[in-house]
């Protein structure tokens, strides 16, 4: 199971979904979890109060995250997180430790 991690450090999840410029990506298979891959894109925030909702940019971020169950941030915000859940990736929000977050998670899905 993948999941896509919001974190600054790869350590903790720490990092606003909307700021992220990347996301680690973690395979979760049984009690092991591990680091797999890195995608970067653009950030979802511009703070352009013109264009709030950049529907394209959250495709491109869905799109980068195929084969991903969950994304896991510090913080969504309510627009962003039910489009990438109509786009197919369910979105949690945690802080704390990486590992041991997606382990809980993963006996969850």
């Amino acid at each position: 199971m993948l999941f896509a991690v919001a974190s600054h450090d790869g350590k903790v999840i720490n990092q606003h979904f909307g700021h992220a410029e990347r996301f680690l990506i973690y395979e979760v298979s049984g009690s092991e979890v591990r680091l797999v891959d890195e995608r970067k894109f653009e950030r979802y925030c511009t703070y352009d109060q013109d264009h709030p909702l950049r529907a394209h940019i959250l495709k491109a971020i869905a799109d980068s995250l195929g084969g991903c169950c969950a994304i896991i941030c510090a913080q969504i915000g309510p627009g962003p997180q039910m489009e990438m859940e109509r786009l197919g990736i369910e979105t949690f929000v945690a802080e704390g430790p990486i590992r041991p977050t997606l382990l809980e998670l993963s006996k969850m899905l």
